[in-house]
């Protein structure tokens, strides 16, 4: 695997990557979908929902977890998650911010 540049990427475009990068999976996708229809689902809720494997879906939730996506409360030694909005609106934003910006630039 080839080393990364990021360094040579502004913030923007870095952090909009990373986010773009963990939506580019449908399990992520489809997990993500099921967390927002069902508040605070646990990790056996997402592997009875997607018919994914337990280690798969804990991978997966690793990766959401990394932009910040979930919030999450224990009980016991169960964790379960759910959409955190603010940082959801944060990135609806961005990303939204982001095409409206390539579309302008199109019609320049």
């Amino acid at each position: 695997m080839g080393i990364t540049k990021n360094h040579i990427f502004d913030e923007y475009q870095n952090e909009t990557a990373n986010i773009t990068k963990v939506l580019g999976h449908p399990a992520r996708i489809a997990i993500i979908q099921h967390i927002s229809q069902h508040e605070y689902c646990n990790c056996n809720d997402l592997v009875e929902a997607t018919g994914l494997a337990q280690p798969t879906v804990s991978q997966h939730l690793s990766e959401i977890k990394k932009i910040h996506l979930l919030t999450q409360k224990h009980q016991g030694k169960n964790i379960f998650y759910a959409i955190d909005l603010d940082v959801l609106n944060q990135y609806r934003r961005k990303i939204n911010d982001f095409f409206v910006k390539i579309q302008v630039n199109c019609q320049k």
